[in-house]
C-alpha cells in the first residue's frame, strides 16, 4: 500500500479543492442586482446597502426587530371553518394551505402580538406577503379582530403593518365579508379613544386598501411601497391611458395627501415611537438607563458630596 497515494495526495486534494458555496449566502437586489451578504442583509431588516431597495420580510422577523428586546407575547386568534366552500382549482384549498405553512413555518398570513417599544406597550398585527399573497381571508379578519380586542381590554394603541394582495378567493364572499368585521373592529378602537396607526408595505392592494389598512390615525408607508385598490396595468387597461411615473407608489401618494409619512424600515421604529407618544400625550422616550446603584449594606450611612472650594 503506498500511503502518499491514498493518503496523503487526497488529503491535499481535499484541502486545496474548490469547495461550492451554499446558495443562500448571497442575495440579489431586485431594483439594483446588487449581491448581498445574508448576514449583512438581515441586519439592515431586508434592505438593500446599496440602493436602499426594501425587500420583504416576514411578521416574525419585524417583530424581533420592533419590540424592545426583540420580546413579544403571541396573540391568540380563534380558528376559522377550514374549508367552508370545499374550493378546488388546481390544487385544493387545504393542500395549498398546507404547502404555505410549510413554506413559511407559520400558521396563517398574519401574526398578533403584544409587547413594548420604546418603553410604551402596544398591541401589534402584520401581515405575512409570502403566505398566499398575504390574501385577506376569515382568519385574517379574526386576527384584527382579536388585536383590537385586546388593545381595548389592555388600554393599548394598535398599530398594523399591511401586506396583502387582496381578499382570498378560495374563501368567496366569506372573505370579503372581512372588510365590514375590519371596519367594526377599527371603530371599536376609535370609541375607546386608542390610537390606531397603519404602516403600509409593498404592495398592499385589493380589499385591503378598502377596510383597515386605510383607516389610520396615522397613516405610513415604506419606501416605494404599491398601495393601491385596482392596480395600475388594470387602470391604464381601462381608461386607455399612460399613468405618471410612480403612480400608486407611497411617494406618489405622500405628495396627493393620502399618507402622512413614508419612513424608511430602519427608521420605523423610532418614527412609531416618536408618533405613539405623541397621541398618547406622553413625554419623549428616554433613549438610555442609568444603572442601579450598588446595594448598601444596611447601617452604613450615605455618602456625602465634597463640598465645592470656592476658587482664589
Amino acid at each position: 500500500m503506498n500511503w502518499i497515494t491514498n493518503y496523503v495526495r487526497p488529503r491535499i486534494n481535499s484541502i486545496f479543492s474548490r469547495r461550492e458555496t451554499p446558495e443562500n449566502l448571497w442575495q440579489k437586489c431586485d431594483a439594483c442586482g446588487t449581491m448581498l451578504f445574508h448576514r449583512e442583509l438581515s441586519e439592515n431588516l431586508n434592505v438593500c446597502t446599496s440602493c436602499g431597495h426594501h425587500m420583504g420580510i416576514t411578521p416574525r422577523e419585524r417583530f424581533f426587530a420592533l419590540f424592545d428586546g426583540g420580546i413579544f407575547t403571541e396573540v391568540r386568534v380563534p380558528e376559522p371553518i377550514a374549508d367552508p366552500l370545499g374550493f378546488r382549482d388546481q390544487k385544493k384549498y387545504p393542500d395549498r394551505m398546507k404547502a404555505a405553512q410549510k413554506q413559511t413555518g407559520e400558521k396563517e398570513a398574519m401574526l398578533v402580538a403584544v409587547g413594548e417599544i420604546g418603553r410604551t406597550p402596544i398591541v401589534a398585527a402584520a401581515q405575512d406577503f409570502s403566505f398566499m399573497a398575504g390574501s385577506m381571508g376569515m382568519y385574517v379578519g379574526n386576527a384584527i379582530i382579536a388585536a383590537a380586542e385586546e388593545a381595548v381590554k389592555l388600554k393599548r394603541p394598535l398599530v398594523l403593518f399591511s401586506a396583502a394582495g387582496g381578499a382570498r378567493m378560495q374563501e368567496g364572499i366569506l372573505s370579503l365579508m372581512q372588510m365590514p368585521r375590519t371596519t367594526v373592529a377599527v371603530q371599536m378602537l376609535k370609541e375607546a379613544g386608542l390610537p390606531y396607526v397603519v404602516v403600509l408595505t409593498h404592495p398592499t392592494t385589493g380589499g385591503v386598501t378598502a377596510s383597515y389598512a386605510m383607516l389610520g390615525d396615522v397613516q405610513i408607508a415604506e419606501p416605494g411601497a404599491l398601495i393601491c385598490f385596482a392596480g395600475p396595468r388594470v387602470i391604464e387597461q381601462t381608461i386607455r391611458e399612460k399613468l405618471p411615473e410612480g403612480f400608486q407608489r407611497a411617494e406618489y401618494l405622500l405628495d396627493h395627501g393620502m399618507l402622512d409619512l413614508v419612513t424608511p424600515r430602519t427608521e420605523m421604529r423610532e418614527q412609531l415611537i416618536k408618533v405613539l407618544r405623541m397621541l398618547l400625550s406622553l413625554p419623549p422616550a428616554v433613549k438610555g438607563d442609568l444603572p442601579k446603584p450598588d446595594p448598601q449594606p444596611e447601617g452604613t450611612p450615605a455618602p456625602e458630596l465634597e463640598k465645592a472650594q470656592p476658587s482664589e
